[in-house]
């Protein structure tokens, strides 16, 4: 399970450069929100995964560590402020500039 996983967040993470690297803005917006979700899956591995393991101590033998999980919950909201600003600074730079374009060029 853990070698699907990793090969899982691998993927993700070279999508996520690739469309980083593009010449268009809605896609550098596109790979920053998959490396958001790549870097969640990596700390949400770094709990262990436990498969029927409690969240709390006491309520079984075997347990999931909180701290990831609390890690991985506020990443999503920052990172879908992070993508709601980016992608309203793509639409304005989109509006100006007439191009989407990361470098502003009309090729």
């Amino acid at each position: 399970m853990e070698t699907i996983y990793a090969i899982c967040v691998g993927i993700m993470t070279a999508g996520g450069v690739f469309l980083v690297l593009r010449g268009y803005t809605f896609a550098v917006v596109l790979g920053l929100t998959l490396l958001s979700y790549a870097v969640n899956l990596f700390l949400f591995a770094s709990g262990r995964l436990v498969i029927n393991g409690a969240a709390i101590l006491g309520e079984s033998e075997v347990y999931a560590d909180p701290l990831p999980q609390a890690l991985v919950l506020t990443a999503i909201v920052i990172g879908f402020a992070m993508t709601a600003f980016a992608l309203i600074l793509a639409l304005r730079a989109r509006a100006d500039l007439g191009n989407d374009q990361v470098d502003g060029d009309n090729d």
